[in-house]
């Protein structure tokens, strides 16, 4: 199973990412999506598990502050900011967050935390970057996509 993860769109679904997205089995978003038309987009591409982000506003009343899907074995918690991720993460494999804009993929105590940064518009000289993950009989391999920040 492909998984494309993705944070801190802002409102923008730039191309490449779109090309991604066409690939993918499954959409992770982490929040800050901005436009309820982001939302729509998405959902055309893969089934889609999205939580709401700090800047989401009225229009994202209906989007879960959190959520725990499991995927071909693999049991995902999904929250924007980690600050606000549950204490109890005991059926948990892999944590998936945004907000930072900053990709990250480390192991914690048995858990793989997976923030893929911001694929939306470039914000403090950072990378733009989304997530490919593989899924398969309950192990997860992470690729890293890094866009030119040149192409949209």
């Amino acid at each position: 199973m492909k998984i494309v993860i993705l944070s801190d769109t802002h409102g923008l679904l730039r191309p490449r990412v779109v090309e991604y997205l066409k690939t993918a089995d499954v959409i992770l978003h982490a929040g800050d999506i901005n436009k309820p038309d982001i939302v729509e987009q998405l959902r055309q591409y893969a089934p889609l598990y999205v939580v709401r982000g700090n800047n989401d506003k009225e229009w994202a009343k209906a989007l879960p502050h959190d959520l725990t899907v499991t995927l071909d074995g693999v049991r995902f918690y999904m929250v924007h900011n980690k600050k606000e991720a549950t204490p109890d993460l005991a059926n948990t494999d892999v944590v998936v967050f945004g907000h930072s804009h900053k990709y990250l993929q480390e192991e914690k105590d048995g858990i793989l935390w997976l923030n893929p940064g911001s694929c939306g518009p470039r914000r403090f000289h950072q990378e733009i970057t989304l997530m490919v993950a593989e899924v398969q009989n309950g192990n997860v391999a992470v690729e890293k996509i890094t866009l030119p920040h040149e192409v949209s």
